[in-house]
Formats: structure tokens, sequence, C-alpha cells
């Protein structure tokens, strides 16, 4: 039972009192209940396995070098470049397939968003960079892949609009990527093979089972794989990044990158979803080629990413953050102050409006990543039939209370508010 004249009392440093003239329903509890969390690693032989497949120690060494010490951005938009980058051989390994029975008109159309939306995430990363040290100049990429596809016959109409889609989407930023596209503005361009290092991804094209699994979906598997890792790679360092910001109160900019971080997830959504185009019989065959098996209940084959599992821990606690940005404390006891800093909030506006974007970006970071374990469960049913799809921990993930109670308890009560004035 709250006041009616709350929006007022809200404005002022006092919080809502209790009245009987309104009844309401808030949520509960209010505060954060410390509680572990359900995803955990599988065992340590079935991660290094999976790692050891995808080559990611040596993946890893092109993601994290500096080459460019004072650009900032570099840590979040080389692994970036280089999923990119990976995705090119992706479309050149699939229309080089030969096998009759594959899907290649869907699989060009899922591969025309795949790369669009990475072009278009890309894009705006770079848009978000506020230094002149990106490494810049005149020249072209002479390494890339893309050139490659805009020309060869199976793949030209792929390649030209990727290159139609890197001019409109760079289009805001202070410098274009450089593999060909008409640059009309004449901006200079990124120096994209010192960033990118397209020849050490290509030292990278086959798996350690290319020689003696005769398997065509087996390329198709590991290059997933790849760009899947390397946009989480991307999402830890963009963590990181989101965490200093709001350290240092600067909220608008940690805004912005929470909503490339959701972004991010549905783009692997989009990622694994790709699965699906690939041949039943096909898949379950390199399954038993590759030994890929459940060792339990609680196993889901994603939970060997180690860097998903840090992923999705990380973006779990940004809720651990609520109380810096409302500048208020936790209660101790229970009590909703968390709860009335959001509301007070909501209803000032004036002066808040980056903590508002940033709060709204954080619910829609924890709304994301929860649709895509949703998705991935249906996308293992479809794959490997119904009795693969046993893992508790998998459906805890989605089905988990809010990660952020405070908020959703302010929201609840503006809504029932409205909805009973008058």
């Amino acid at each position: 039972m709250v006041d009616t004249d709350w929006k007022s009392k809200m404005m002022s440093s006092e919080s809502p009192k209790l009245s009987s003239k309104l009844h309401v329903t808030i949520p509960s509890p209010f505060k954060v209940v410390a509680v572990s969390s359900p995803i955990s690693c599988s065992a340590p032989a079935a991660c290094s396995a999976y790692e050891l497949y995808l080559r990611l120690p040596e993946l890893k060494n092109l993601w994290s070098s500096r080459d460019f010490p004072r650009w900032s951005n570099e840590p979040i938009l080389k692994p970036s470049l280089q999923a990119l980058e990976i995705s090119f051989r992706l479309v050149l390994s699939v229309c080089s397939d030969a096998r009759p029975y594959i899907n290649h008109r869907e699989w060009n159309r899922r591969l025309d968003s795949l790369v669009t939306s990475q072009i278009q995430l890309i894009a705006s990363i770079c848009e978000e960079e506020d230094d002149q040290s990106a490494p810049v100049s005149d020249g072209r990429s002479s390494l890339s892949l893309l050139p490659q596809l805009a020309t060869w016959r199976k793949t030209e109409s792929l390649g030209k609009k990727f290159l139609c889609t890197i001019d409109n989407e760079m289009r805001r930023c202070k410098y274009t990527l450089g593999l060909g596209e008409q640059n009309v503005s004449n901006k200079p361009n990124l120096r994209y093979d010192a960033v990118c290092k397209p020849n050490g991804l290509y030292r990278l094209k086959d798996n350690p089972y290319a020689d003696h699994v005769d398997n065509d979906e087996n390329q198709t598997l590991y290059v997933l794989h790849q760009i899947l890792e390397s946009w989480i790679h991307a999402s830890l360092s963009l963590l990181n990044r989101i965490d200093e910001n709001i350290n240092e109160e600067r909220f608008g900019k940690a805004s912005s990158d929470v909503y490339l971080l959701e972004r991010i997830w549905r783009l692997m959504t989009e990622i694994e979803d790709l699965h699906i185009l690939m041949d039943p019989e096909d898949f379950l065959k390199l399954k038993k080629q590759l030994q890929i098996k459940s060792t339990g209940k609680n196993d889901a084959f994603c939970f060997r990413s180690r860097g998903l599992v840090e992923m999705t821990k990380m973006s779990k606690d940004l809720r651990q953050r609520i109380p810096k940005i409302l500048e208020v404390e936790v209660d101790p006891t229970g009590g909703p102050r968390l709860q009335e800093a959001a509301m007070r909030m909501y209803a000032r506006k004036k002066g808040e409006c980056d903590k508002i974007h940033l709060l709204q970006g954080m619910q829609a970071v924890e709304g994301a990543a929860k649709s895509f374990f949703f998705a991935y469960k249906q996308l293992v049913a479809v794959m490997m039939g119904s009795s693969q799809v046993s893992c508790d921990s998998l459906s805890q993930i989605f089905m988990e209370p809010t990660y952020y109670p405070s908020l959703d308890a302010a929201k609840t009560f503006l809504g029932e508010f409205w909805g009973n004035l008058g």
C-alpha cells in the first residue's frame, strides 16, 4: 500500500510513505540474494578436448596480441574482425560444398544475414571510438578473403553485397575497413591486415581431425565454433570495459557498451542456429567420429566452452553494479532501499538519462543471455534428438528469477500505480 502522491515525494530526498490509498502487489524479495550460479564448466578433459579441436590456444594468441598499445579499442575490435574474416572462410567452404543434398539457397540467406550482422556490430564498435589512435593508412587489405568472394562466380553476389554493406554501415565512422569497398567519402582505411592478421587465421583453417575424419560437416562445425569463440573473447573485453566505465561513473559510455553486449548475445544465437542447416545424418555421424558424448545430465555441450561460461557469469554479475549506479547501499535488513532509489530515478529523469539507459541495457543483456540458452536447448533437441536435452542446469539458466529484483519491483509499482490512477 503506497501513497498516491508518490511522484512528488520521489522528487524529494524522502522515500514514499505508506498509506491505504492504493493497493499494489510488489514482487519479493527486494534485495539480491546470493545463490550459486547454475552454470559451470564441463569436466576439464572435455573442455580441453573442445579447445584442442578448435585450436583455441593458437587462436587466443591472435586475439590477445597487442600490436597497437595506444589503441584502446584493439582488445574488442581485433577478435571481432577475426570473427568476420573466419566468416568469409565459412562462405567459401559452404559455397564449395559439392554435396547435392545441401540446402544452398537457405545457406546463402543465412550467411548473408550472419556477415551483415557482424559488419553492423563492428561498425557500431568503431563508431563508439573517441580517440585518434586507431591504426589507419591509405592502403587496402591484400590478405582478406573478401575480395576473392567478390570475384569468384559462386560467391560474387554475396561478396559484392558485403562490400556495399561495409560502405553503408561504416559511413558514421572516422575510417573504413579497407577491404575493397568503394569508400566514396575517401576516409582512411584501417590497417586491416596488421590488425586482423588474415595469414595467421589461414594457418588455422584446418582442425586436428581434418586428415582422418571423412565428413564434410567437420569443417562447418569447426569454423562455426571459431566464429563463436572469437565473439565470446571480444565480449569479455567489452564486459571489463563496462565495469571500468561504471566505476569511473561514465554511465553514457557504459550504456553504449551494454547494448553492444546484448547484440553480441543475439549474434551468438544466430551463429548457433546455423547448425540447423547441417545435414542430420552427416552431423550425427560426425558426432560419433569426434567422440562427442555427454558425461552427465548437467553437462550441456556448450559448457565445454570456458569462455562462454565466463561470459555468462560476468553478464549476470552486472547486477552487482546496481548500488553504484543508484548511489545507495543495499539494505542489510532486506528493505526496499534499491527499489525506492530506482523509482526516484525513473520519475526524476533529468540528469539521470544515462543511468536509465544503462539499467535498461543491463536488463536487455539478461533477456538476450537467457534467450541464447533457451534457443540452444531447442537446437540440441533438433540436432541430436530430445533424449540429449536432459541438462537441468541449462534449463535453470533461462528459468532463473530476474537478475534485477529491485528494478523489477520498481517497475511493477509504477505499472500498477499508473494502471490504478483515475
